[in-house]
């Protein structure tokens, strides 16, 4: 990747500009939530790559224009391989433990707000850079750096050739508690050792024989019109889930609901609710907490021209789900959508059982490179479920298949190209993490 050296002034009002396009409104409805965020983005270099998603696909964009459109330009991308379901965000830290359908624990990718339809060379290069950023703090010579990326790439690589000329996906298992090994083992026993009670006993008290929310700890008190609202919401909601989710009407009494204010770097000035449902049985230790929480727009949603991606989604709520349940095998029985106030939202169950893969106690370059190998396997995997067997006719193509045949093309540049954009990458992400910092502590940053 070339990167072309504006001088700071001129990066910092790109930046801003970048920030204003993806962020402007919500933060002119709450800018206490983003003094919160961007200060979780000042921490490090890594923080602020993770909340500029918007800021990472505006270069990105920039670099694959040409002829063919920012999507078709570049090595590997044709019109099939740029025309698939990414995560969208495929950094180092967004993977982690989940319960599937089948009550399986698995370790996979998670975090599918900006999920879309596009290149899938750009979730690579994101995961590629994320991971120069993880090793430069570790203080990792570039070298080792080079050979994290390296080993990332060649693993994904390897799993794409597998499911592509004939290994069923029922022969190349996920991450489990029977096949994982290393850290991606110890995360998933993490996640068996919580329990659901755990959780509802952190956000929930028992008040005349019943369970209701527990005041403070960031829950909101609704007023009754909001209440009704979002009652009415979760009726909509209801008629998105698949018929093996309702095998129980009970299990989707309401009990209570409250408000939360947005929480993590990506969800800062977005409305969220919690409700608390009576779930698959009348014990009280088996009750079930959702949340209802409004999707954003994808960062990578502005660099895709195509309008039949653009027409297929009712609105950002049923984007996000349809594009987990496309990624994602088994995915969470009470994902759903819904609309508020004239917004897509996002339903998912606050699972117990979430637990995100830890890198501050991965430290030794031997482990880390083991993981980052299961990591590219992971993303093969993910990129592999979403196509024509996902049940979705926006990719009506095998995935593997495409990704393979352009990949098998060029079979020696894949690994340099992803190295030399991880250090490039990096070192404009730290440079730029610099310049926000001086904009931000500085008043420079309208809004705040």
């Amino acid at each position: 990747m070339s990167v072309p050296q504006l001088s700071d002034e001129h990066r910092g009002e790109e930046i801003l500009a970048v920030l204003d396009t993806a962020f402007g409104e919500l933060l002119a409805a709450d800018p206490a939530a983003f003094r919160v965020k961007f200060r979780k983005m000042a921490a490090s270099a890594f923080a602020f790559y993770r909340g500029t998603a918007s800021l990472f696909y505006h270069d990105l964009s920039a670099e694959h224009a040409g002829p063919g459109g920012a999507a078709h330009s570049g090595p590997y991308l044709d019109e099939r391989t740029s025309r698939v379901w990414i995560h969208g965000d495929l950094h180092a830290e967004n993977f982690g433990t989940y319960m599937d359908a089948g009550g399986r624990l698995v370790f996979n990718v998670n975090d599918f707000d900006e999920a879309y339809v596009g290149p899938f060379l750009w979730d690579l290069k994101r995961f590629a850079a994320s991971m120069a950023l993880i090793g430069y703090a570790k203080a990792l010579s570039d070298e080792q750096i080079t050979g994290m990326v390296s080993v990332y790439a060649a693993a994904y690589r390897e799993r794409i050739r597998a499911l592509a000329t004939g290994a069923k996906r029922d022969e190349v298992p996920p991450f489990t508690l029977d096949t994982a090994q290393g850290p991606l083992l110890d995360v998933l026993r993490d996640a068996r050792s919580l329990t659901r009670f755990g959780l509802l006993d952190s956000m929930t008290e028992i008040r005349d024989f019943e369970r209701r929310f527990a005041p403070g700890g960031g829950a909101i008190e609704l007023d009754a019109a909001t209440r009704y609202k979002v009652l009415a919401a979760f009726d909509g909601y209801l008629e998105t889930l698949p018929d093996s989710s309702l095998a129980r009407p009970d299990s989707y009494r309401v009990k209570d609901v409250v408000g939360r204010r947005g929480i993590g770097i990506g969800s800062a000035g977005l409305p969220s609710y919690n409700i608390l449902l009576e779930g698959h049985s009348d014990a009280l230790e088996n009750d079930v907490v959702i949340y209802v929480k409004q999707a954003q727009t994808p960062a990578v949603s502005r660099h895709i021209t195509d309008p039949a991606v653009r027409e297929y989604f009712l609105h950002e709520g049923h984007r996000t789900v349809i594009s987990q349940r496309a990624l994602q095998a088994h995915a969470d029985p009470w994902l759903g959508w819904t609309e508020l106030d004239g917004a897509g939202q996002l339903v998912a169950e606050v699972s117990p059982y979430a637990v995100d893969l830890d890198w501050s106690d991965l430290d030794d370059p031997e482990e880390m490179a083991l993981v980052v190998a299961d990591l590219g396997r992971a993303t093969a995997a993910m990129h592999a479920a979403a196509d024509d067997t996902s049940g979705e006719s926006l990719v009506p193509f095998s995935t593997e298949r495409a990704i393979d045949a352009a990949i098998a093309a060029d079979e020696d540049t894949l690994v340099p190209l992803l190295v030399d954009f991880a250090h490039d990458y990096g070192a404009r992400a730290r440079r730029d993490h610099q310049i926000f910092l001086d904009l931000f502590r500085n008043g420079r940053i309208p809004g705040l």
